[in-house]
């Protein structure tokens, strides 16, 4: 028990408790140690069950974050298919206080999208025009969701050596355009769930994650970054990177049509989740739910 206390993989909330997992060993477990368990058969059925492939999409979402929810008794989502392609004509931001920024994106024939952002620091509104008038002339015409991989992805990997302005675009467009699909949206069930956890009854922290699932943006933002990797992804509490999320853990997969991936589904819970099992149920119902979307087309 030593050893894994000095390997930083379980601790003691306070001298009279006993050792629990930390987050770094949640995840060595997660990626080295846990075996994922078949599915019953009851399981399954209520999956393919619950995923009529004559659904329309609005049903199949609701049904489908239901289902997670009822089945692994924490909070289901399921992210909006995005499938429409999104050319970038205009981009403008505007200082507002306490370190935000009204982002304005006009795409294709002129559908508007306004939401606002907060900043690590303060910009002069002179900064942010110039940043919107380089994204404006460098990406017009370009798919939105290219421009987002290039300037998240590419410049993100030279962030050391970009100057004062490119610093500025990438903070800008990590916030302005992760999640930020003209009505991309999701679907939440169960999040009533999360309040007979103990680990997250506290009231300061029911409010702080339920905010969190009103604003949107936040689970928008680990959506997205899963949309842009296959298959299961999991973030346990911190690394996450939203604060909201420190004691939770988010365990997605994603969908997609005969083409493209289009969207995540998943569930939120505690770090001290069955993920032996949850992580099947999840990856099963992407499945199950890509071809119910296949089906259709």
């Amino acid at each position: 028990m030593a050893d894994l206390e000095d390997l930083g993989l379980i601790e003691s909330p306070h001298t009279s408790a006993g050792r629990i997992p930390t987050e770094l060993g949640y995840r060595f477990f997660v990626d080295q140690v846990v075996t994922y368990r078949d599915l019953s058969s009851m399981e399954v059925d209520q999956i393919g069950k619950d995923i009529e492939k004559e659904d329309d999409i609005e049903s199949l979402m609701n049904k489908t974050s239901q289902m997670l929810s009822e089945l692994t008794k924490l909070a289901g989502l399921v992210m909006v298919p995005v499938k429409k392609k999104r050319a970038l004509r205009q981009v403008e931001f505007l200082s507002l206080n306490d370190n935000r920024v009204l982002v304005i994106l006009v795409t294709n024939d002129r559908e508007v999208e306004n939401r606002i952002i907060k900043t690590n620091r303060v910009y002069g509104q002179s900064e942010l025009t110039q940043a919107a008038n380089y994204l404006s002339s460098a990406f017009a015409g370009r798919d939105i969701d290219a421009v987002k991989k290039r300037l998240i992805g590419e410049m993100d990997a030279t962030r050391a050596e970009l100057d004062q302005l490119m610093g500025l675009v990438v903070e800008i467009s990590e916030k302005a355009f992760v999640g930020s699909s003209l009505g991309n949206d999701y679907v939440l069930a169960g999040q009533t769930n999360l309040m007979e956890i103990d680990e997250l009854s506290d009231l300061e922290r029911l409010r702080t994650l339920f905010d969190a699932f009103t604003q949107k943006g936040d689970i928008l933002h680990l959506l997205d970054q899963a949309v842009n990797a296959s298959g299961v992804q999991i973030f346990i509490g911190e690394e996450s990177g939203y604060k909201a999320f420190d004691q939770c853990s988010i365990v997605t997969s994603t969908y997609a049509d005969e083409h493209k991936t289009l969207g995540v589904l998943g569930v939120i819970g505690p770090t001290r989740m069955q993920y032996e099992r949850v992580i099947p149920i999840v990856d099963l119902t992407a499945k199950m739910f890509s071809s119910a979307l296949n089906y259709k087309n």
